[in-house]
């Protein structure tokens, strides 16, 4: 996958980076949810939120980490991708996509429960009836997202600090009204807007905080944004501390005041809120602050839920296109559309599916729940790459760190699980729609998207070797030296196996014996000699080999032995000619028989040097099993000289034009998840493949090219990589991926 590349200007401050985190954090979220908390468990809706607030404060702590150490955009699914397989990745990333998408949902059908029940307020008959239908808020809602949808293709911006000041505004006034009213309150009143504390139980109290869990969701957009954040080792964490601080602060006495002033003498909070859900504090505003209150209540929040449902969309949108150019996704939604400079394909699939599931769940309650659950899980995710950072981190940080590692981390972990699987048994339909979009993305992406996710990975690894050390990797390359001359560039093809620190290369010095002692002595020398040589290429190159030599009188049987005892990842064998018979079928029955890449490199003559070359020609036939080793060999080859490269494919005379320029796109976009530049990509006709590969080698300094796929019945060598090796000197790097 696609590393991100780093923003030069940083250009958001400590405000700035709160301002993000409040503005996703405070608005629809309690707005649409405080009646639903209330509803299942009374005031004991308010000691939910307090231990939310202490579960989202432990996971924000574990997102400053994260953020602080790796500064870059992307979030949780951009720390996925350092710390875990291009599976797992994926798995992350698609339920980060769908935590936004569902958030959407949410706030959607919060601007229509809220809208519907303005418009039933006007005085008609006519209208009243036709507006309280149950079908209208899901109309309202699949109208504003019809409008953002138009709205989001043709525009890049989004959000302000603006839309902030009059949120907290609003919120600030039904606080101070709310607190005026309380005080003229007897206490004997206030103390029994409190009982029974726990109406819902213990199990409604848990139900209350699935529910709203998503309304401390925002700390994290802070690190979706941490590559354009001034100074991010300081101000990240300051600025997550300070967006829970802020939206607690606001939710604590705005459910105070509705529990007390803002429900009747001889209601009842949980039933008023039962019949209410949405737009309980509405009500609530309209008992302490009359018309005025109800109606501030109401258009403040269509506005908050129009705003959040317009982030959540192009959040959830360009998650989308980042895991589209990583190729987990299908590269068709990565397109940038060039007149809007949006990404219209992404935004079109990111809206189409929230209105599915706009029409799939119920109402705000469910889809309260679905996005608190999807959150949760996002959140735990979220703690377990920490901690997998930080203990594979061996050098010490200046940065910000958990206090209390790994206890707290753990917590946070157990808490966002546990109350993941709660909710997910508290609502059904919660966990059932989570389910189904894992077990449909875990299918498209098997069916569709593996292979080439796992080229642009593999070229991620080789071009950063740090997350090769983050993934809890030390890949083992078997380099057998016994040439001193190819040892250098040897080494350096081992390096991009096996990256400096974090790989591990085995030099093998095969001795065998002789009766005679002269020709025992110089077999030694020349083992001693070749041993040496790679020992100073690798030191020079960074790497920390370690040396074996063995005495075999079978040198391919030793080989073989070697690899499968030590359970190398890879193998690298140099030969100097591919010409001779028994090589060859040594070489056959080597690659068949072990179960480890095997990369076999011809070099043209003694003390050639693969930083010499400038050409570089990769052939390619096809795409799939050797796509991952041979843009990991380009990749590194590419980090440390930096040849131009042309990718090249054959196709037979008669091929239709159409056909030719469909291949080319294809060989275009292969050639881009590979090398970070512009690369020549070339499709040529001819009927005489072989001699036509054969013409371009002489033409190139080297040459990057997949060999068969090894079987009883199946050559690994060919008649091109033989007659390349047998009527060119150009140096040649022949690959087979197990």
């Amino acid at each position: 996958m696609s590393t991100a590349s780093p923003v030069k200007n940083r250009t958001i401050g400590f405000l700035g980076a709160t301002s993000i985190g409040v503005g996703a954090m405070v608005g629809g979220g309690i707005l649409a949810l405080a009646g639903v908390a209330f509803a299942v468990s009374g005031p004991s809706a308010i000691l939910a939120f307090i231990l939310n607030g202490l579960i989202a404060l432990i996971t924000a702590l574990s997102f400053a980490e994260m953020a602080a150490a790796n500064p870059q955009n992307g979030g949780t699914y951009t720390y996925a991708k350092k710390v875990f397989t291009v599976q797992v990745a994926f798995g992350v990333g698609w339920v980060v996509w769908f935590a936004s998408l569902v958030a959407a949902v949410l706030y959607a059908l919060g601007f229509g429960a809220f809208a519907s029940f303005a418009l039933q307020q006007i005085p008609y008959d006519g209208v009243s009836a036709l507006i309280g239908h149950p079908a209208v808020p899901t109309i309202l809602g699949l109208l504003a997202l019809s409008f953002y949808t138009i709205q989001l293709t043709g525009s890049n911006g989004g959000g302000g600090a603006f839309a902030n000041i009059a949120k907290l505004s609003v919120f600030a006034i039904l606080i101070a009204g709310g607190l005026a009213a309380t005080v003229q309150m007897p206490f004997s009143e206030i103390k029994g807007s409190f009982e029974p504390f726990f109406g819902g139980g213990f199990t409604g109290l848990l139900a209350a905080m699935g529910f709203t869990f998503i309304a401390l969701q925002g700390f994290d957009l802070i690190a979706s944004a941490a590559g354009e954040i001034k100074e991010p080792a300081k101000t990240i964490p300051k600025a997550m501390v300070a967006t829970l601080a802020v939206g607690l602060t606001i939710y604590l006495p705005l459910l105070f005041v509705v529990m007390g002033p803002g429900i009747p003498a001889g209601e009842s909070l949980m039933a008023l809120s039962a019949e209410n859900p949405e737009t309980i504090i509405a009500i609530a505003a309209q008992n302490f602050l009359g018309a005025f209150g109800f109606w501030f209540v109401l258009v403040a929040g269509i506005f908050s839920m129009l705003s959040a449902l317009q982030a959540n969309l192009f959040a959830a949108s360009r998650i989308a296109l980042s895991m589209a150019n990583d190729r987990t996704l299908t590269h068709h939604l990565s397109v940038i559309d060039k007149k809007r400079g949006t990404p219209v394909k992404a935004i079109l699939t990111t809206c189409g599916i929230v209105g599915l599931l706009i029409l799939v769940l119920p109402d705000v309650a469910a889809a309260g729940a679905a996005s608190s659950l999807i959150f949760l899980i996002t959140f735990a995710l979220g703690n377990v790459i920490m901690m997998l950072m930080r203990t594979r981190t061996f050098t010490k940080s200046e940065t910000f760190r958990v206090p209390f590692f790994p206890y707290l981390p753990i917590i946070g972990m157990l808490a966002c699980f546990g109350l993941a699987l709660f909710q997910a048994v508290a609502v059904p339909a919660a966990g059932i729609i989570s389910l189904i979009w894992l077990i449909l993305g875990s299918v498209l992406f098997v069916s569709f998207f593996i292979q080439r996710a796992r080229v642009i990975d593999a070229t991620d690894e080789a071009l950063d070797p740090d997350i090769i050390r983050l993934r809890g990797l030390n890949p083992l390359v078997l380099l057998p030296i016994s040439n001193p001359a190819n040892a250098e560039s040897m080494v350096f093809v081992a390096n991009s196996l096996a990256p400096p620190v974090v790989g591990r290369v085995l030099l093998l010095s095969i001795v065998t014996p002789s009766d005679d002692g002269q020709e025992l002595t110089r077999r030694l020398n020349n083992n001693r000699d070749a041993m040496q040589q790679a020992l100073m290429a690798s030191f020079d190159s960074g790497m920390r080999p370690d040396a074996l030599t063995t005495i075999a009188s079978e040198p391919w049987e030793e080989i073989e032995r070697v690899t499968k005892v030590h359970q190398c990842r890879s193998m690298l064998l140099g030969l100097s000619t591919l010409s001779e018979l028994q090589t060859t079928q040594n070489l056959e029955r080597l690659i068949q028989r072990v179960h480890c890449d095997v990369v076999v490199f011809r070099q043209p003559y003694p003390g050639w040097k693969i930083s010499q070359a400038r050409k570089v020609l990769i052939p390619v036939a096809g795409y799939g099993s050797h796509d991952a080793l041979r843009a990991r060999v380009a990749a590194s080859l590419w980090r440390t000289v930096q040849p131009e490269f042309t990718f090249v494919q054959i196709l037979p005379p008669d091929t239709s034009e159409k056909l030719q320029k469909s291949e080319y796109a294809k060989l275009s976009r292969f050639a881009a998840r590979i090398i970070p530049q512009t690369s020549e990509c070339r499709i040529i006709l001819s009927s005489q493949v072989r001699e036509t590969i054969v013409d371009l080698t002489h033409s190139h300094d080297l040459v990057i090219m997949g060999l068969g796929r090894s079987g009883r019945n199946n050559k690994v060598f060919g008649q091109i990589p033989l007659e390349m090796a047998g009527k060119t000197d150009t140096a040649l790097i022949f690959i087979s991926h197990k």
